[in-house]
C-alpha cells in the first residue's frame, strides 16, 4: 500500500500527509480549497525545516518528502490509491458525505480510513459498499511528533484490513493500538471527561485557569494542564466529542459544561482563534489567562 491519499488539508491532514511522505509513500493531498492546500504545503515545509535544523533529517530527505506529495482539488484524483485517509472536520454529516464520495471514486480493493476522534466507524462504514474495508486511524496532534495511532475496528471491519493498518502504522514509526468501535474509543472517552470536569471546576469557581492547570501539571505530572490542552485541541472539537459521547452513552456525566458551550458559541475556540481559556499571539509562545471566569 504505497499509494495513499489524504482528504482534508487542515492541521491533521497536513500532518498525516507529512508522515506518509517522509516514509516514502506516494501521497495525494486533496482539499476543495487551493488556499488550504498551499497553506498545508507551507506548513509541511516549515516543519521539515525545523527537523533539518535539529538534525533529525537531512536536507535531501526534506526535498524527497516534499516531492512525494501532490495536491488536488478533485476527488477523482484518488482513483488509483490503495489507502485513503479522511481528515476533515469532526462533523458526522460531512464525514458521511465524504465517505460516499471516497467509495464511489476508488478501486474496490482500496481501504478507506478515517481520522475521526469519536464518530462511529460502523456508522461511517454503513454508507459505503465496502464496510469490511473501512477502519479508523486516529492520529494524535501534532502528527509528526506523537507516536500513538488508535486503530479502530468497526462492526464489519475485517481482521485482514486491521492487520494491514496495524503493520502500516508501524511502518510510519508509530505505535498502533487496536480498539473497538464505541463512542470516544479509548483516548477521548477518558480524556474529554477530564477536560470537561476541569471546565466545570472553573465554572463553579473552585479555582482559576492557571491554578487548575498547575495542579494537574505539578500534581499529576501532565505535560500541560487540561484547560491549556483544550485550547490546543480546539474548544469546538472538545464540544463535538463530548456531544458524541453524551448522545452515544446516554449518560449525563458526559454532558458538556455550559461554559464550554457558551465559549464555542462566542467563537472562543482556543489557540486557533487566538482566544480560549488563554489568549494567544501568532508567532509568540507567550500566553495569559484570557479573562476572569469566576
Amino acid at each position: 500500500m504505497k499509494k495513499v491519499a489524504v482528504i482534508g488539508a487542515g492541521t491533521m491532514g497536513n500532518g498525516i500527509a507529512h508522515v506518509f511522505a517522509m516514509n516514502g509513500y506516494d501521497v495525494k493531498l486533496v482539499d476543495i480549497s487551493e488556499e488550504a492546500l498551499a497553506r498545508a504545503l507551507d506548513t509541511i515545509a516549515a516543519n521539515l525545516d525545523r527537523m533539518v535544523t535539529k538534525g533529525r533529517i537531512t536536507a535531501k530527505a526534506k526535498k524527497a518528502t516534499l516531492k512525494n506529495i501532490v495536491t488536488s482539488t478533485k476527488i477523482e484524483a484518488i482513483k488509483d490509491r490503495d489507502l485513503v485517509v479522511e481528515a476533515a472536520t469532526e462533523n458526522v454529516d460531512l464525514k458521511l458525505r465524504i465517505f460516499k464520495e471516497m467509495d464511489a471514486n476508488t478501486k474496490k480493493s482500496c481501504i478507506l480510513a478515517t481520522n475521526t476522534s469519536s464518530i462511529s466507524i460502523t456508522k461511517i462504514a454503513a454508507v459505503t459498499s465496502r464496510p469490511d474495508k473501512v477502519i479508523g486511524m486516529h492520529f494524535m496532534n501534532p502528527v509528526p511528533v506523537m507516536k500513538l495511532v488508535e486503530v479502530i475496528k468497526g462492526y464489519s471491519t475485517s481482521n485482514a484490513v486491521t492487520k494491514k493498518i496495524m503493520a502500516l502504522s508501524k511502518d510510519l514509526g508509530k505505535v498502533p493500538v487496536e480498539v473497538n468501535d464505541y463512542p470516544g474509543f479509548v483516548a477521548n472517552r477518558i480524556l474529554m471527561p477530564m477536560i470537561n470536569e476541569a471546565i466545570i471546576t472553573l465554572f463553579e469557581g473552585v479555582a482559576g485557569v492557571e491554578e487548575i492547570d498547575t495542579v494537574m501539571k505539578l500534581g499529576m505530572a501532565h505535560p500541560m494542564g487540561p484547560l491549556q490542552l483544550a485550547d490546543f485541541i480546539g474548544l469546538d472539537v472538545c464540544l463535538a466529542i463530548l456531544e458524541v459521547l453524551h448522545e452515544g452513552m446516554g449518560n449525563p456525566k458526559y454532558a458538556p459544561c455550559p461554559l464550554l458551550v457558551n465559549m464555542v458559541m462566542a467563537g472562543k475556540l482556543g489557540r486557533k482563534s487566538g482566544e480560549g481559556f488563554y489568549t494567544y499571539v501568532r508567532g509568540s509562545k507567550e500566553t495569559k489567562v484570557s479573562r476572569q471566569f469566576a
